[in-house]
């Protein structure tokens, strides 16, 4: 997420009661997850053998749970806990706007869009020329829609992450602050679910095809001219290059990476990063050349053990 302006570091302390390492006066830019975080970035931390992965990161400033020197080039905001420090701030930033009309007055609409009964259209979303929404379908706020996209009944659009934090007796939600947005020529099926980044967005890439019950996680990146058949999940931060094809009820793990033109057969569970090019089967997935030379090998069994019993005596 982008703040709307760049805003000085103490400005942040205040609102978390943190202390500041570094320059108060440096100016934050963004609030962002440490996948994704840019240059002016805020991003938190608060497990130690993490500290490293953050400090090595391109985040500017980090709100972390130990008093420690900043290395250079980074500012540090240190308060008990960063977590809800961080949650406190997108709450801050980027507060929660419930929606009371079934189509928001800031949502920006092309004239040639054509909008179903019942679609939903929350604040700050765009939706451009071309598209065609069908009936009850959601559209959560901050969503990006572009050109020549077709969305099915009953789809919902921009549901908040699932992501929360182990407490002694509860889970405590992460507050979601990124978007969806799809690209142009997508099409996406009926009552698929796209949930919205934490703070970066999810993203289906043009030309993309999503079939009907799809569900892709918050964070996820799918590239440019995917298909994607019914019933499938992809975990968060999961990102799909451009070409890829996952068959029905196929199961993405997460923070996974699919190179492109990947191919996975129905019914697989992917667990593992896999290298662009080949068809994928099984769960765990393996090549599917592979998995079916096993499986002609097992079907062999009965026959050779048959045979080993005879020449035995048996």
């Amino acid at each position: 997420m982008k703040l709307l302006k760049p805003t000085p570091l103490s400005e942040l302390a205040e609102i978390i009661q943190a202390e500041i390492i570094g320059d108060a006066h440096a100016l934050v830019t963004g609030i962002n997850e440490i996948h994704k975080v840019e240059s002016g970035d805020l991003m938190f931390v608060d497990v130690q053998k993490y500290f490293k992965k953050a400090f090595q990161s391109a985040a500017t400033f980090i709100l972390i749970n130990e008093k420690i020197t900043a290395p250079v080039g980074k500012h540090l905001l240190v308060c008990a806990d960063p977590f809800s420090a961080y949650n406190q701030l997108v709450a801050h930033f980027a507060p929660s706007r419930p929606l009371s009309v079934h189509i928001s007055e800031s949502a920006k609409i092309h004239p040639t869009v054509i909008l179903e009964p019942n679609v939903i259209i929350g604040h700050q979303v765009s939706i451009g020329a071309d598209s065609y929404i069908r009936a009850n379908t959601v559209i959560h706020e901050g969503t990006v829609i572009g050109k020549n996209v077709i969305i099915q009944s009953g789809t919902v659009l921009g549901t908040d992450a699932f992501y929360y934090k182990k407490r002694p007796t509860q889970y405590e939600k992460m507050n979601s602050c990124g978007r969806v947005v799809i690209e142009d020529n997508v099409e996406i099926g009926s009552c698929c679910t796209i949930d919205r980044g934490v703070s970066g967005d999810t993203v289906i890439g043009e030309g993309s095809k999503l079939d009907n019950q799809v569900h892709v996680a918050h964070g996820v990146v799918i590239g440019k001219h995917c298909v994607i058949a019914a019933q499938v999940g992809i975990a968060g931060k999961t990102i799909l290059e451009d070409g890829v094809k996952l068959w029905g009820q196929v199961g993405v793990a997460p923070r996974l990476h699919l190179e492109a033109g990947v191919e996975v057969y129905a019914q697989s569970g992917v667990s593992r990063n896999l290298a662009g090019g080949q068809a994928y089967f099984g769960s765990p997935a393996i090549p599917a050349k592979d998995w079916f030379s096993e499986y002609r090998a097992v079907k062999r069994l009965p026959r050779e053990v048959a045979r080993l019993r005879k020449l035995m005596g048996k």
